[in-house]
């Protein structure tokens, strides 16, 4: 029993020390690649293993270097892949621990260094790339990088401080170098204020001394404003006096970059209110004379004396509108361009060209004058006799029947302002007795005048043979008696023969309003039954007679 204890103890054991690899657990590789089945021993030019197919290949110098400069146990998977693991930092960490930005493991030599700086924070382009490192890097003598400021001024404070034309330290130029300067050389600005800033220097302003506007320095802020400048001269002026006047402190509405005068203001095109006629000369306070911001542009802004001091015709009194330009001109006062032909809506022609405003304007000329003929002849209508206007209840839009040349006589033509023309019998007839009521809406029929005649009439009897009232059938505008009517021309049953003889009752028994009867039985039955010879009715013969 102890015997067989001791034999599995030895085989766990040798199992137990068979696992443990001394290249350590993450190491999976065939002991043979790298070592003799023989004596264990590793002979280099017999390994098998490939370093390439490692995180790490072996290029360059790496390739000669022993496998324990790096391998310092035997623990592979421990050797570091970085190279500062290796390598000693000669910079001393002034450019961080990435050699391989800079180096190879071809050679330690660095021969781009110009195209590595490129990718810096600093780029170095035109004079910069011709400079020795050490001048901007004082250490690289010792290798030592320094990280350093990358503003201009961080290596031309020296220039800077030393420039007197213009002096940038006095002034307070701003440092940022580049705003002037480009880096092919610190003379020869490049600063232009028209395409640099937002104030384009013209005019006077080229010549101006830069301090006399960046009081404050040029790190932005400087005004931009012409008062911000020319106060002095804006409280100076007198003549206008600006001050007094509160005149706009933008100067530039009234002056040029040229020089202060004289004034380019042109008020005709720079406000809404051009000067012209008399206008032109006139003082600016006579207008503004309070201020200039705000005037009005109403003629009886400036004119209300003038308004109120006419009395051909008084304006006052009148009503006048305070508009002057509808009757005046800027050229002079007098005399009035007003045509109330083009200037209304009623123009004046015949005798109204000749009466007095204010016998139609009776309340004020501000509108609301009425424009109805009545409005201003209703005496006229009221006293009109021949005929009565009033009695006879005229229409009272009097141009129906008279002009503006007089009230009389009437141009009123019957024939053409109504659809009834009077002609024949009708002329001369007393308008009342047509327009017994009213001259709206009157009748035109026949019968609406001449019931009577038609009541009157026994040869023949229209009531009694019931002729229709449509007087006009029989009848013209000459005269009542001798009737037009034809039976052969008017009706569709021509009369004939013995027919022209027969009393018209005898045919029209019902009357004459339409649905006599037009075929022959209507009128021949007796004649057709009392027939013989032959018997008509025993023979059945056709009643319609023409046909024998």
């Amino acid at each position: 029993m102890s015997k067989l204890f001791v034999i599995l103890l030895i085989i766990v054991l040798s199992l137990k020390t068979e696992a443990q690899s001394p290249h350590g657990i993450k190491l999976i590789l065939d002991c043979k690649v790298c070592h003799n089945s023989k004596d264990w021993f590793v002979k280099p030019d017999q390994i098998t293993f490939n370093h390439s197919d490692t995180k790490f290949p072996l290029i360059g110098q790496h390739t000669n270097v022993d496998c324990k400069k790096c391998h310092v146990d035997l623990i592979f998977t421990n050797a570091k892949t970085n190279c500062i693991s290796c390598h000693n930092d000669i910079h001393q960490q002034t450019v961080g621990q990435e050699c391989e930005r800079c180096h190879t493991s071809i050679s330690w030599r660095v021969d781009n260094i110009a195209e590595i700086h490129q990718k810096s924070r600093f780029p170095l382009v035109e004079k910069h790339e011709k400079i020795d490192c050490y001048q901007c890097h004082k250490s690289a003598s010792l290798l030592r990088f320094d990280p350093m400021g990358t503003k201009c001024i961080d290596c031309h404070s020296a220039q800077y401080s030393a420039t007197t034309k213009p002096a940038h330290l006095l002034s307070q130029y701003p440092t940022d170098c580049l705003i002037c300067h480009t880096q092919s050389g610190w003379t020869k600005t490049i600063f232009d204020h028209n395409t640099n800033t937002i104030f384009p220097l013209t005019g006077a302003h080229p010549t101006v001394a830069c301090n006399s506007c960046h009081t404050n320095g040029y790190a932005g802020g400087t005004p931009t404003t012409c008062v911000s400048c020319h106060q002095t001269k804006f409280n100076a002026s007198t003549n206008p006096n600006h001050v007094t006047a509160k005149f706009s402190t933008d100067c530039k509405t009234c002056h040029t970059t040229a020089a202060w005068a004289p004034s380019s203001f042109d008020h005709n095109t720079a406000t809404a209110f051009p000067i012209t006629g008399a206008h032109i000369g006139v003082s600016c306070i006579s207008c503004h004379a309070t201020t200039y911001a705000g005037t009005p542009s109403t003629c009886v802004s400036c004119h209300q004396d003038k308004f109120n001091a006419t009395t051909t015709p008084n304006h006052v009194t009148a009503k006048y509108p305070t508009d002057c330009k509808i009757c005046h001109t800027n050229t002079s006062w007098v005399p009035s361009t007003f045509n109330h032909t083009t200037g209304t809506v009623f123009p004046l022609t015949g005798a109204h060209e000749t009466v007095a405003c204010a016998l139609c304007h009776t309340n004020g000329y501000a509108g609301g004058t009425p424009t109805t003929c009545v409005s201003c002849h209703q005496t006229n209508y009221n006293a009109s006799t021949n005929p009565n206007h009033t009695l006879a209840k005229f229409s009272t839009d009097c141009k129906t029947c008279h002009t503006t040349t007089a009230w009389t006589p009437s141009s009123f033509d019957h024939n053409t302002a109504t659809a009834f023309p009077l002609v024949d019998s009708h002329v001369g007839v007393s308008c009342i007795s047509c327009h017994t009521t009213t001259y709206a809406g009157t009748p035109s029929t026949c019968v609406s005048c001449h019931l009577d005649k038609y009541n009157a009439t026994t040869n023949p009897n229209h009531i009694t043979a019931k002729f229709p009232t449509d007087c006009k059938v029989c009848h013209t505008p000459t005269l009542w008696t001798n009737s037009t009517f034809d039976h052969n021309t008017t009706t569709v049953f021509p009369l004939t023969g013995a027919h022209t003889t027969v009393a018209c009752a005898a045919c029209h028994t019902n009357g004459y309003a339409g649905g006599t009867p037009t075929t022959c039985v209507s009128c021949h039955q007796t004649n057709y039954n009392a027939a013989t010879n032959p018997n008509h009715s025993l023979a059945k013969f056709n009643t319609d007679c023409k046909t024998c």
